[in-house]
């Protein structure tokens, strides 16, 4: 039994994860933030705090996707958020060389709004390409792991060569990005050959230059596979805040004023 112990253990890490947003305004400004965690079934929360200062009247509601949204207005003057949470979540990524398809007659419901083109993930003009990338592979997720391999390969990271228009075509033109643009690229290639794929916005530990990190998910024998184009090996370690089908639904802050952000703060660190 202690061998069994030791071994669920080893699936699993537990990490602090926190994100603290300095905005200034000179107005009132109404602002949405989608900084509070998803509640997922390999995500366990084991605390977590949000606080705004100065304090003021904050709602809070679901989205379309089921991420938690932030209703509120931003005061004028110095504005922060700080949030921070312990979570346990996944050591590794699940893997599976063998899931195929999932028939689009078998789709999930949920699932379909993920195989249409949206803002900037334009699916419909990639078939070609993603076609030539999946040669000669037979399972659904070989297929995927094909697409991430080669934005991973033909798409350089690299930050200030995109801005926040650029879409999947544009990365393609360009062959520069930062992971929201990788992901898309990835997304796009993926539906348009009947793979549902969404984008997810969170926290990953060991990101070389920390940051909120965006990746993707594959929808594949009826359940959603983790991809990440921006690694050579897609690893765990992740806690997701928002899934959307681009970078349009997972915006971490909307506001609709004349606001700036001063400095942003993330971290990501291993509780043993």
């Amino acid at each position: 039994m202690l061998s069994l112990f030791y071994f669920l253990v080893s699936l699993f890490m537990k990490l602090k994860i926190g994100c603290k947003l300095e905005y200034y305004s000179n107005t009132v400004t109404p602002l949405i933030t989608m900084l509070r965690l998803r509640k997922e079934l390999m995500q366990y929360i084991e605390s977590e705090t949000f606080v705004i200062e100065p304090l003021v009247p904050m709602s809070e509601y679901l989205d379309m996707y089921g991420n938690f949204c932030q209703r509120l207005d931003v005061p004028v003057g110095n504005f922060v958020i700080d949030v921070c949470s312990v979570v346990v979540t996944n050591e590794h990524v699940e893997e599976d060389l063998e899931a195929n398809f999932t028939l689009i007659t078998n789709l999930p419901d949920h699932t379909l709004i993920y195989l249409l083109p949206s803002r900037f993930c334009e699916s419909d003009k990639l078939n070609y390409l993603a076609n030539t990338i999946i040669f000669g592979q037979i399972f659904g997720y070989q297929m995927v792991e094909s697409i991430r391999k080669w934005v991973f390969a033909n798409v350089k990271y690299e930050y200030n060569k995109s801005t926040s228009s650029t879409s999947a075509l544009d990365t393609l033109e360009s062959r520069h990005g930062v992971c929201r643009d990788m992901s898309h690229l990835a997304i796009a290639l993926c539906r348009s050959i009947n793979i549902p794929a969404r984008i997810v916005v969170g926290y990953l530990h060991n990101l070389k230059n920390m940051d909120l990190h965006a990746w993707f998910e594959a929808f594949l024998d009826g359940k959603w596979y983790t991809f990440d184009a921006t690694q050579a090996k897609t690893t765990g370690g992740r806690v997701v805040l928002a899934y959307g089908r681009d970078a349009a639904d997972v915006a971490t802050a909307t506001y609709f004023g004349n606001m700036w952000l001063n400095n942003m703060e993330v971290y990501v660190e291993r509780v043993e």
